[in-house]
């Protein structure tokens, strides 16, 4: 019997290429920019290998994940016609593969065609060797927020409008940008460092969220903070324990049906924003299951989600009417 994507993510927490190809990534991946000018924070003394694993058998079809990160890169999608609105896009994987094509390619596709000039991250995984491995996705993303505006000129965006949209554990990474942007992750590296990292807008669909509640992403939590993190450890990375008067807009779309991160993670944190009488938007849909990206047929429910997304954003000027 042929597993479903649902099991083969449940699986992938534990072991990232079950039913996959995996092979050495010499893979061009268009215009990028290096993220750390030198070596990032907490490099190792050996650096993780890349590697990609196709998930798909159609050979014309991309569902590629990605491990061994060894720098983290933005992989940028120009628009045909931008607007001056960016968004950082943040694929999930568990903290421990990188949904690249699904949580990211695509992603930029139905942006760039709204006149969203994106930008992909790829960011490193806690696992792989880097010291002080609970922060190293939020630096990469701090950083990303950073580099994007001290670079809004050259790709004509206005610096803001730049929003964030993560997806699963990359959902859990943009919504701990949104509560935790001016946290000092690392010591700065160059002027980019002077910009914001807040986002103006964080999207967050079928997120991780909290990592203490019972309804935790076991996978995902073990990922980024270790086997047997400590509760306050856990509380301290735990996205609604963070929310504060600074918090950006939070959008969240999660289907009642997720069998791998519950619809109690986004309800927890749309219920902490409003407690926090902050601007927040939350979609429930009773189908959809989990890690479904933009690939819904239009007859399932959890497929709106992208206009409705695209509205929030125009109502709050992130997006141009």
């Amino acid at each position: 019997m042929t597993p479903s994507r649902r099991e083969v993510l449940a699986a992938a927490a534990v072991l990232p290429f079950v039913g996959a190809t995996a092979h050495a990534a010499p893979i061009a991946w268009g215009e990028t920019i290096q993220l750390w000018p030198g070596k990032a924070p907490g490099t190792p003394a050996r650096l993780p290998v890349g590697k990609v694993a196709q998930q798909s058998k159609d050979p014309g079809f991309n569902d590629r994940w990605l491990t061994g990160i060894d720098r983290a890169t933005l992989m940028v999608r120009r628009a045909p016609s931008p607007n001056g609105t960016a968004v950082l896009l943040v694929p999930g994987g568990g903290y421990g593969f990188l949904a690249i094509d699904n949580e990211g390619e695509e992603q930029a596709r139905w942006l760039n065609a709204r006149g969203v000039t994106c930008f992909i991250l790829s960011y490193r995984l806690p696992g792989e060797g880097w010291a002080d491995r609970a922060l190293v996705p939020l630096q990469d993303a701090q950083r990303a927020m950073r580099v994007i505006r001290a670079r809004a000129a050259t790709y004509g965006v206005d610096p803001k409008r730049v929003a964030a949209l993560g997806f699963s554990a990359g959902g859990h990474l943009a919504g701990s940008l949104a509560t935790r942007h001016d946290e000092r992750t690392y010591a700065p590296v160059d002027a980019a460092d002077q910009q914001s990292a807040r986002p103006d807008l964080a999207g967050l669909i079928y997120p991780v969220v909290s990592l203490s509640a019972p309804f935790t992403h076991g996978g995902s939590r073990d990922s980024l903070l270790g086997q047997n993190a400590d509760e306050a450890l856990r509380r301290t990375a735990s996205v609604e324990t963070r929310v504060t008067a600074t918090t950006p807009p939070i959008f969240l779309a999660h289907a009642s049906d997720d069998g791998l991160v519950p619809i109690a993670n986004s309800i927890a944190l749309y219920q902490a924003m409003l407690d926090q009488q902050r601007e927040t938007e939350f979609h429930g849909f009773d189908k959809g299951g989990h890690g479904f990206g933009v690939r819904l047929p239009k007859t399932v429910p959890a497929a709106a989600w992208p206009d409705l997304f695209a509205a929030y954003a125009r109502r709050l000027g992130v997006l141009p009417a």
